[in-house]
C-alpha cells in the first residue's frame, strides 16, 4: 500500500544488473590515463573499495517496489488497461484504455476552443533599431 501513497509521479531507481562491473571498467579507463607511477597505489585503492561495494550489495535482480510495478504493468498490458489521474481529487484511477480515449474524444469534441492570434501582443513585440541608409564602403 505504501507504494500507491507516493503517488503516480513516483520514479524507482533500479541499478543496472552489471553495474560493479561497469563500475570496474569506468576505474580502470580512468586509472590508464593516470601517470605510470601512481597507477599502482589508485588500482589497489580501487580494488578494495569494488571489494567493499561488492560484499555490501550482494547480487539481486530488482528490488521489492520495482517488481511490484513490473507485475503491475504486465497486468495492465494483458488486460488493455492504463493508469491515469482522477478528475477530481489526488487520486488516481485504472481505465480499460478504449473507454478513456472515448472518454477523451468526447472532450474534445464537446469542449470549445478559443484560438489566439497570430500576432504577438504590442507589449511583447521587439522594436528594430532604425537602420542607416548608408552604405558602407
Amino acid at each position: 500500500m505504501g507504494l500507491f501513497q507516493k503517488g503516480i509521479k513516483y520514479n524507482i531507481h533500479t541499478k543496472n544488473k552489471n553495474w560493479i562491473q561497469t563500475l570496474v571498467l569506468e576505474a580502470e579507463t580512468a586509472i590508464t590515463k593516470l601517470p605510470t607511477n601512481e597507477r599502482d597505489v589508485y588500482t589497489k585503492l580501487v580494488a578494495e573499495d569494488i571489494e567493499k561495494l561488492h560484499k555490501h550489495n550482494p547480487t539481486h535482480n530488482t528490488n521489492s517496489e520495482a517488481k511490484l510495478i513490473q507485475s503491475i504493468q504486465r497486468k495492465l498490458k494483458e488486460h488493455d488497461a492504463m493508469v491515469t489521474r482522477a478528475d477530481k481529487g489526488n487520486a488516481i484511477m485504472i481505465l480499460p484504455t478504449h473507454q478513456y480515449e472515448t472518454k477523451l474524444q468526447d472532450f474534445i469534441k464537446k469542449k470549445t476552443f478559443t484560438q489566439r492570434p497570430l500576432t504577438p501582443p504590442k507589449h511583447s513585440r521587439h522594436r528594430s533599431e532604425p537602420q542607416s541608409n548608408k552604405a558602407q564602403l
